[in-house]
């Protein structure tokens, strides 16, 4: 792994009813016994930026690439993509596991495009905690009923997404590899101050 993530680091963090899990059974053969399966069905990810992929009720598995998009459509996709489970969803992209290398792929159908996102499952769940995390516990200067300083609360939450940018590409340069990538704009869209609920605090302080 990547990072090292334990299930008691998120449950800390979110509780335990805000992490979601993906079933030994959904993985295909091919993937079941790989170590990103392993992390999804034991740690999981906390809910919220991120969304792990509802398992078909009548089949019990995940789809597979080819069940959600044309794998045809998509130029860069290799040759196997198809067979890959598809383990969540993110912004506009299917998320898929590839069994041989461990890599988290991103598919958007609309811009017909594939991005390798994350090296391993580990990262996925590294990036995802942080960027929840910077949701839920951000608070601005005028929360507490003071006149904040607006421009300089924007500045440091842009700081924060940056933080998270480098400290990530020091071990996994894949999730932020560019400005286009789904990551970067997930990251673009918190330091805009568009992604904050209305049970956080900055969501409470932005709404006024």
């Amino acid at each position: 792994m990547l990072f090292d993530v334990t299930r008691s680091e998120l449950a800390d963090i979110f509780g335990e009813d805000r992490l979601a899990t993906l079933p030994a059974s959904a993985f295909p053969p091919s993937a079941a016994d790989t170590e990103g399966a392993r992390l999804l069905q034991t740690i999981g990810v906390p809910t919220g930026t991120l969304w792990l992929r509802e398992v078909d009720a009548d089949a019990g598995v995940l789809p597979l690439v080819q069940d959600v998009v044309d794998a045809e459509d998509f130029e860069d996709a290799p040759a196997d993509a198809g067979q890959w489970p598809v383990i969540g969803w993110l912004l506009n992209a299917h998320l898929a596991l590839d069994p041989r290398s461990g890599k988290v792929h991103a598919f958007d159908a609309d811009e017909e495009t594939v991005q390798e996102l994350h090296a391993d499952v580990s990262s996925l769940v590294q990036v995802t905690l942080r960027f929840q995390r910077l949701l839920e516990e951000f608070t601005f200067s005028g929360s507490n009923g003071d006149d904040g300083d607006e421009e300089a609360d924007f500045e440091r939450l842009d700081r924060e997404v940056e933080r998270i940018r480098q400290e990530t590409s020091s071990l996994d340069p894949l999730p932020f590899q560019d400005d286009e990538s789904v990551w970067a704009m997930v990251g673009e869209e918190i330091a805009a101050g568009q992604r904050f609920k209305g049970d956080s605090p900055g969501a409470r302080s932005l709404c006024g």
